[in-house]
């Protein structure tokens, strides 16, 4: 039998030493967070997780212990019957659970029964989650970031998105949150992840960064919809050097309606939206604005929304939080086309990472 139980530091340093990382866990335990890289084999269901809970708390713990033996026992051999009458004796995989007990402890003790090389993460997810935030500052602190700033519609996420087709190094925080981080921000049919899971995706993306290489990242707020972003990862953006990418107003407008498609392709739902500004703007404002959508002229809405909104925001904002904008690098894009922000992407690497 070869099991041994490694604590989760270690482990988290050695997870790509392993054929495999398997999450015991429910299924919804598993889709809130997890280990990344973590195929999900529920040693219990979602279903027979409430069943046994209930067991413990309705009869007594030996009926549940009974009970939920059986269902693990089949749950067990129908993941290795599933994934590995196949697998040669060297697999080795790194199973856990919620805090390295009874639910990743039997899958693990069958495993290496069969004589599979099996790992135990100690402390389970718990202890993972714990690894995350306390290796989160130190991580968020000891890269180099070029903030990409611009008013709504200049295109700093198609500037990402440029930079890392040259071969930059990225973070695209919108992109993690499912999130264009704004009151219209919102992407139908696409949920958030939780908080939990979006620190874990943050924490991922930084431990594979390169310290000596700058990483760039875009102007955010502390939240991206729903999501806050890591304390120390946004203190260390605000201290950072900024690029200032700016663009005129007739192409920042044809972006934001090639962007959001659904200012035109549902105005019903961008009129929802709307309402969300109403604090702000009063009911008479965002009703004329739902009307002229109403009308079609969803062109004039968004022109009006920079002018009356998001432009007077972003300037009390950036100047107040980025301590370092007013000594940014200019960068104006000629227009929205991909040649245009190749051409500054290239520009930006040739000057933050001159040839050696």
């Amino acid at each position: 039998m070869s099991l041994k139980t490694l604590a989760a530091p270690l482990a988290l340093n050695q997870l790509s030493e392993f054929d495999a990382i398997i999450d015991a866990r429910t299924e919804l335990e598993h889709a809130l967070d997890h280990v990344p890289g973590a195929i999900n084999w529920p040693s219990l269901n979602n279903e027979e997780r409430v069943i046994i809970g209930t067991l413990y708390k309705q009869v007594n713990a030996f009926e549940a212990k009974k009970r939920g033996a059986a269902l693990v026992a089949r749950n067990v051999a129908n993941h290795i019957e599933r994934e590995l009458l196949d697998a040669p004796k060297s697999w080795k995989p790194l199973v856990y659970c919620w805090r390295g007990g009874n639910r990743s402890g039997a899958l693990a003790t069958i495993l290496s029964a069969i004589g599979f090389q099996v790992a135990l993460l100690e402390g389970g997810y718990k202890a993972f989650r714990q690894a995350v935030l306390a290796e989160l500052p130190t991580l968020s602190q000891a890269l180099r970031y070029r903030v990409v700033c611009g008013p709504t519609g200049s295109g700093k996420t198609r500037l990402l998105t440029a930079l890392a087709a040259q071969g930059a190094q990225v973070l695209d925080l919108e992109d993690l949150a499912n999130h264009r981080s704004s009151v219209l921000g919102h992407i139908p049919g696409v949920p958030q992840p939780s908080q939990k899971r979006f620190d874990t995706l943050v924490w991922s993306a930084l431990r594979g960064f390169d310290p000596a290489r700058p990483v760039y990242v875009e102007s955010e707020s502390k939240k991206v919809g729903d999501l806050r972003v890591p304390d120390a990862l946004m203190d260390a953006m605000r201290a950072s050097p900024c690029i200032d990418l700016r663009l005129a107003d007739p192409e920042r407008v044809a972006l934001l309606l090639e962007d959001y498609d659904f200012f035109v392709s549902d105005p019903a739902f961008f009129c929802r939206r709307l309402l969300a500004l109403t604090e702000r703007r009063g009911h008479a404002q965002v009703a004329e604005w739902v009307a002229q959508v109403q009308a079609g002229h969803t062109p004039e809405v968004v022109q009006a929304l920079l002018t009356m909104h998001y432009d007077p925001m972003y300037a009390q904002s950036i100047g107040r939080n980025f301590v370092q904008f007013d000594q940014a690098q200019v960068c104006v894009l000629a227009d929205r086309s991909p040649a245009s922000l190749a051409q500054v992407a290239s520009a930006l690497i040739q000057a933050d990472e001159p040839p050696a």
